[in-house]
């Protein structure tokens, strides 16, 4: 029972909880963006009529085909997924590539083991091959 505590108690959990909770919040919220804004905006360009996607539907040999849903979910997915990557991804991309950089300018390989380390070091810290200088490098 105390690993089974310890495994809910992990700060990865509750984030994934949390996660879970505004996902499906900002999903409602997608969908009254779809049902209030979109579709009528639609409506309002096709001819002043506001269509109602979720209405449309076929039927053959007696099982209805509700593509209209479908529309509505699809015209969902894609807003949230353009939301997600304008507002979350390309900014955290564009951070991590800015903290790699510094990384980078921080750091050096060793030529022995192809570990990063320090830019400072004199020795490895992983084979502790000895590393020369730059400035006292023959040329």
């Amino acid at each position: 029972m105390n690993g089974f505590k310890q495994f809910l108690l992990r700060g990865n959990i509750v984030e994934l909880a949390v996660a879970v909770i505004v996902g499906a919040t900002f999903s409602g919220l997608v969908q009254a963006l779809v049902s209030d804004l979109v579709t009528p905006l639609i409506g309002a360009v096709t001819g002043g009529r506001q269509p109602d996607f979720a209405q449309y539907s076929f039927t053959i040999n007696g099982s209805r085909f509700k593509y209209g849903d479908f529309l509505n979910h699809l015209i969902s997915f894609m807003l949230i997924s353009a939301i997600v990557y304008w507002l979350i991804v390309a900014p955290m991309t564009r951070l991590i590539r800015v903290f790699d950089r510094d990384q980078a300018a921080a750091t050096k390989q060793c030529p022995e083991c192809l570990s990063d380390i320090p830019a400072e070091a004199r020795r490895c810290a992983h084979c502790t091959s000895e590393l020369v200088p730059e400035s006292e490098k023959p040329r």
